[in-house]
C-alpha cells in the first residue's frame, strides 16, 4: 500500500491498474484498495492514505494515460480520443464504499468494440 495522498502532496502523478497478468485483472479489487485501505481483518491501513474515489478513478483513467504518454488519445471521453471504456453494475463513485466489492465489470469496450460483456 502506498502513500497516496503524501505522494499527490509532493506532486506526483499516481497511475494505477490492475498488474494483470501477474494479479487479477478485475478492476475492482484495486479501486476499493485504493479508496478504502481495508485489510482482511477489516483494520485501515494509514487511512489519511486513502484517496478519494475521484482521485481513484483519475489514477485509472487520464493518469494512466499519462504514464504513458497515451493522454493525447486515451484516459478521458473527448471527441478523437479513443473510447476505451468499462461498464460497472454499479456506480462505483457513489455506493457505499463496502459495496464497492460487490460491482462487477459489464462490459469493456476497447476501439468502439465490445471486447468483454457478462
Amino acid at each position: 500500500a502506498y502513500v497516496w495522498q503524501k505522494l499527490m502532496k509532493a506532486g506526483a502523478t499516481i497511475a494505477n491498474g490492475t498488474d494483470a497478468p501477474v494479479e487479477d485483472i478485475d478492476p475492482i479489487p484495486s479501486f476499493y484498495a485504493s479508496v478504502s485501505r481495508k485489510l482482511k481483518d477489516g483494520s485501515v491501513f494509514y487511512p489519511d492514505q486513502r484517496m478519494s474515489r475521484m482521485e481513484a478513478l483519475r489514477s485509472y483513467t487520464i493518469n494512466a494515460a499519462y504514464a504513458g504518454f497515451d493522454e493525447n488519445i486515451k484516459g478521458s471521453l473527448r471527441p478523437g480520443k479513443l473510447a476505451d471504456i468499462t461498464v460497472f453494475s454499479k456506480d462505483l463513485m457513489t455506493i457505499a464504499e463496502d459495496d464497492i466489492p460487490t460491482a462487477q465489470v459489464l462490459y469493456t469496450i476497447v476501439g468502439g468494440k465490445v471486447q468483454y460483456s457478462r
